[in-house]
């Protein structure tokens, strides 16, 4: 086993252990606010490993991530709001189950994801980061013109959905469900990337003519990728709208987008723990720049530079990579 692998291994076990025990230790200092920040992490990285799929490993730089993970969170609020008020929605009751809305609001967004991936899919280059960002923005448009569910305003959530009949109030479960999650959602990515499909995948960001010429069509093998990373982003949504109980179009501005595409970047491109870290590395220095200025970005910027021109494989390959002068 290299170096390298080690030190990845004991990064992943040492963040493992700080995640579990971090509700027991924010609840020991009477902390509630390092759950709620540690739950929007979670969450965050989710989305960020879902585009760092299609990224990372396909090469294809989507600037409307974000309109599939604002589909996932508004499909469980305008659930939810349904069900409050006694209006049934395309013939069927709405819901306040999760095992219900959560997959429905991945069913949503891999649909979304299907039809603006086989379309935007026949571009290549800046044509498909630009005709990416117009579908995002054509969703973003939609939802606020629809001042039935609160327009450019939001849609508040009155209480979080139900898990089996019983209601999500504990922040600390809530938690631990979010963790949960992004472990089976790293798993199945991991799985993914290092099987054939992925093998694939990764050899048409490489050279996609070569893997044609072998026979394999390019196109189908991004499209599954683009829509099992719309899916992801829209599990992602539904747990923001959980965790905030409230969704907004701004859930899918072009500025949302911005900010995963910079937690991929800021994480690492193609590692699979990369984009967590990322999620982790912005929401920190966010929340800590917040507080000295609302013009935080401006602060932001040149420590993304300095990444950038230091850690050109993020901070995932710079700690992983770099200890052993690859």
């Amino acid at each position: 086993m290299q170096r390298g692998e080690r030190i990845s291994q004991i990064l992943v076990a040492l963040a493992t252990i700080a995640l579990v025990a971090l509700p027991v230790v924010a609840a020991t200092f009477g902390s509630t606010y390092a759950v709620t920040l540690a739950t929007r992490l979670l969450i965050y990285g989710m989305v960020a490993v879902s585009l760092d799929l299609i990224i990372g490993y396909g090469g294809l730089i989507s600037f409307g991530h974000a309109a599939y993970f604002g589909l996932g969170g508004y499909t469980v609020a305008i659930l939810a709001f349904q069900l409050a008020e006694g209006v049934p929605i395309f013939g069927y009751d709405g819901t306040n189950e999760a095992l219900v809305a959560w997959p429905l609001a991945m069913l949503v967004s891999g649909l979304a994801a299907l039809v603006f991936g086989a379309l935007s899919l026949r571009t290549s280059g800046a044509y498909f980061i630009m005709i990416t960002l117009a579908f995002a923005q054509m969703v973003y448009y939609v939802f606020v013109a629809l001042k039935y569910y609160g327009g450019d305003d939001g849609l508040a959530m009155a209480r979080r959905n139900t898990l089996g009949g019983a209601r999500i109030v504990d922040p600390q479960i809530f938690y631990y469900i979010c963790l949960g999650l992004l472990a089976a959602v790293i798993f199945l990515v991991g799985r993914f990337t290092r099987s054939r499909f992925g093998m694939v995948l990764t050899g048409a960001r490489m050279n996609e003519r070569r893997m044609a010429a072998l026979g394999f069509s390019v196109m189908r093998y991004r499209l599954v990728a683009f829509v099992i990373a719309g899916m992801i982003a829209g599990l992602g949504g539904a747990l923001w709208a959980n965790l905030a109980r409230f969704v907004s179009p701004d859930m899918m501005a072009w500025t949302k987008s911005g900010e995963f595409m910079v937690m991929v970047i800021l994480g690492g491109l193609g590692s699979l723990f990369g984009p967590v870290l990322g999620a982790a590395a912005f929401i920190l220095v966010e929340s800590t720049l917040s507080e000295l200025t609302e013009y935080w970005q401006v602060l932001f910027g040149p420590v993304v530079v300095l990444i950038a021109l230091f850690a050109p494989r993020g901070l995932w390959g710079w700690l992983t990579v770099r200890r052993r002068g690859a």
